[in-house]
């Protein structure tokens, strides 16, 4: 789980150096969310790639290789001196990311007992999320108390990789090796057949979390300072935080409740979160927007953690890790693309007709995934399953 939460904080931890970057190099908004984006593509494209390879080497070796690569990505951080050298890094960490997120997740419920097991579903969909929230904030502080704060920062994520590799390698493998590796690292979208119901009804709510935390995340460098006026470098960090972190830790609560049930409140707050949030930066009121971040952030929690634990058991080992990595594509998808068209559009028209324009398809796909979820709640998925699977 550490090497999981420090995975997503390398990530978080560039979104306050961006706005730094751009304001001492002076290059366009539309690079600076292509260097947010990049991560998401390549993140994306290893989930298609090499989203069920864990499945047939096994979880410890392809979590040590993600590991590895990450601390490569770092290095590139300490010597950067150029957006060319943030873009290829944010790639690498694209790549490791990606390799690692769902592989994490299987290893960690598959670690779990039967009872533990809806618990830590949820404590690792809080992960990713929780640890973009902290890599943000330590980040955003640092820049106000360290020096050379990216360097700070990212010698601070090495230790914690190595420290990750010794965790993992001292980890017990709970995926045999299976033949097909090479095959698995055809294009795909793993989606087995008995989960197909589940993971209809559940995609909308998860790209509706994962857009509004891109929100935050890619373009809150740029409205936090344009619209509300936080100029400071740890207030830029709290600021793009506080939607992951409520995410990450009002999810949490949520495991205890029916999965379905969870789901459908995650997509209320979703909703309401978005409306506040929206109304806030139409009207230039930062409580606004931190309120709504917060509810939109526990919605995201709620929708996440339980979007995962339906897909959980409508899934076994020999196709867990593939599943899971379509549902990490649907995420990072709705985390980066809309950040890389909100900020060419932020360049050709008003900021705040973008922000509408984009709170307005959060809203929009939380009601979508509201409605499917209510329509479908006497359909027993997993007993459908079940007899598929004989």
């Amino acid at each position: 789980m550490f090497a999981s939460v420090a995975v997503a904080a390398a990530a978080g931890a560039g979104t306050p150096l961006l706005a730094l970057y751009r304001s001492t190099w002076d290059f366009a908004l539309w690079q600076l969310t292509a260097a947010f984006s990049i991560y998401a593509c390549t993140l994306l494209a290893t989930l298609l790639v090499a989203g069920s390879l864990s499945d047939h080497l096994g979880r410890r070796p392809v979590l040590l290789g993600a590991l590895g690569l990450m601390i490569l990505a770092s290095c590139l951080f300490l010597i950067d001196d150029g957006i060319e050298w943030v873009l290829v890094a944010r790639a690498l960490q694209g790549v490791a990311t990606g390799a690692a997120t769902s592989t994490f997740t299987a290893a960690i419920i598959e670690l779990s007992s039967a009872r533990r097991r809806p618990l830590m579903t949820v404590v690792t969909s809080a992960a990713p999320i929780g640890g973009l929230a902290l890599g943000a904030v330590l980040t955003g502080a640092s820049l106000d108390v360290v020096a050379d704060s990216t360097r700070f920062v990212f010698a601070l994520l090495i230790v914690s990789f190595v420290i990750g590799i010794l965790a993992v390698h001292a980890a017990r493998e709970t995926s045999a090796c299976v033949p097909g590796a090479i095959a698995s690292l055809r294009p795909q979208l793993m989606v087995p057949h008995p989960a197909r119901p589940v993971f209809a009804a559940v995609a909308p709510l998860v790209a509706a979390g994962w857009m509004f935390s891109g929100l935050f995340l890619g373009l809150g460098p740029t409205f936090d300072h344009v619209i509300l006026g936080v100029d400071s470098g740890a207030g830029n960090g709290a600021f793009v935080a506080l939607q992951p972190a409520a995410a990450a830790l009002f999810g949490i609560p949520f495991a205890r409740r029916p999965a379905r049930r969870a789901a459908s409140l995650g997509a209320l707050l979703m909703l309401a979160g978005a409306a506040l949030a929206v109304a806030g930066l139409l009207t230039a009121q930062l409580a606004l927007v931190a309120i709504g971040a917060i509810v939109g952030g526990a919605g995201q929690g709620a929708g996440f953690g339980s979007s995962l634990r339906l897909l959980g058991d409508a899934a076994d080992s020999t196709d867990r890790g593939g599943l899971f990595s379509a549902a990490y594509l649907v995420a990072y998808t709705a985390y980066g693309l809309p950040v890389l068209v909100a900020g060419w559009a932020a360049d050709n028209f008003d900021l705040r007709i973008v922000l509408l324009v984009y709170g307005t398809v959060v809203a929009a796909l939380s009601v979508w995934a509201l409605t499917g979820l209510l329509l479908h709640r006497r359909r027993p998925w997993h007993r459908t399953a079940e007899r598929v699977r004989r």
